[in-house]
């Protein structure tokens, strides 16, 4: 028997179909379960119909199922986690571990870097091969304590500091950390693309993929670009060959805020009346017609990894905000490859 996902909450059975395999695999990044187990995580999850999940070891997710930079040390509990994902028979698709290793204070940088390299090594030991993460941003010189991020083309002094940024800090730090994945057997380091860090939107991207190589990709969370005025679909396509994680989360628009203070919005997350938009789970910003073209995109470029849901919904709690997304998304993910050709063409 194999296990697909249905229409709704749980898992249907169907007799097991040869040819048929999955690309495309419904998913969890566990952070939003870190008041459980990993043990309770697995077991909740797996009564959903999850197949993959996405563990936080590190930077901002934290370490509430794994930390990488403990685990490293202690090896025995790298064989506890094993024996815990083994016993669900769930996927761990990818270790994310965002921060900012290149910020301009050399403590917070230096923070961010050990806990981004114990995780790559972590997933050597994991087998896993994706490891997802903010490209970072500095300062504007070397004797800066906060990062500054630049999105204007004038003053002239903007285009000086994300130069320099560029090419003394971004390009050089990520080279080196290509090479140390590589060594590591970890080819895919997956940036989310997310406004306050040099690498925000599909351009800036392929610009850092063109500098350091392909272990540079994305992960692609529609999420980010959606505010951005940034078409999700078009920018599959832009990224074809470049796509090597996707975040399941939605935005939601406020057009009247919007109207009258654009998308560059420092209004506090918790002040959602206010905002010109706020993060939501997945059918809540966008409908069900826009994730389905989003997941045909996908399909067309070849992608066949992890579709994980991150919760950041202000309006709902954690699991019902989970449970709504995980029901849209039985509706909308392509999860079979098609084998053969078309018996109608």
């Amino acid at each position: 028997m194999r296990e697909i996902p249905s229409q709704s909450l749980g898992i249907i059975k169907l007799p097991m179909v040869k040819g048929v395999v999955f690309v495309m695999k419904l998913g969890v990044m566990t952070v939003l379960l870190g008041d459980l187990s990993l043990d309770e995580t697995l077991k909740y999850l797996k009564s959903l119909g999850v197949q993959e999940v996405e563990i936080g070891c590190g930077g901002t997710p934290g370490t509430a199922h794994a930390d990488a930079v403990k685990f490293m040390e202690h090896p025995e509990l790298i064989e506890q986690f094993q024996e815990t994902v083994a016993k669900y028979g769930i996927g761990v698709a990818a270790l994310s571990c965002h921060g900012n290793p290149v910020h301009p204070n050399k403590e917070i940088a230096r923070t961010y870097h050990e806990q981004f390299e114990a995780a790559i090594c972590l997933a050597e030991k994991l087998g896993v091969k994706t490891v997802v993460g903010f490209s970072g941003c500095p300062g504007d010189c070397d004797d800066s304590q906060y990062p500054n991020w630049v999105v204007a083309t004038w003053p002239d002094d903007f285009q000086k500091i994300k130069e320099w940024q560029w090419n003394e800090k971004l390009i050089p730090y990520w080279k080196k950390e290509a090479k140390f994945a590589e060594e590591h057997n970890v080819h895919q380091i997956a940036f989310e693309m997310h406004p306050g860090f040099c690498v925000y939107n599909p351009g800036t991207l392929l610009r850092l993929r063109e500098a350091v190589g392909p272990v540079i990709g994305a992960n692609f969370d529609p999420s980010h670009l959606f505010w951005q005025g940034i078409d999700p679909v078009a920018a599959i396509r832009a990224l074809k060959g470049a796509i090597y994680h996707f975040h399941a989360k939605d935005t939601a628009i406020d057009r009247y805020n919007c109207a009258v203070n654009g998308v560059l919005d420092t209004t506090p997350f918790d002040r959602i009346p206010e905002r010109s938009w706020s993060f939501r789970t997945i059918g809540y910003g966008h409908g069900e017609d826009v994730w389905r073209a989003i997941f045909s995109e996908l399909r067309q470029t070849g992608y066949d990894g992890i579709i994980s849901i991150e919760h950041e919904d202000g309006l709902m709690t954690t699991r019902e905000g989970l449970e709504k997304a995980i029901e849209v998304l039985k509706r909308t993910i392509i999860f079979e490859e098609r084998q053969g050709g078309m018996y109608w063409a």
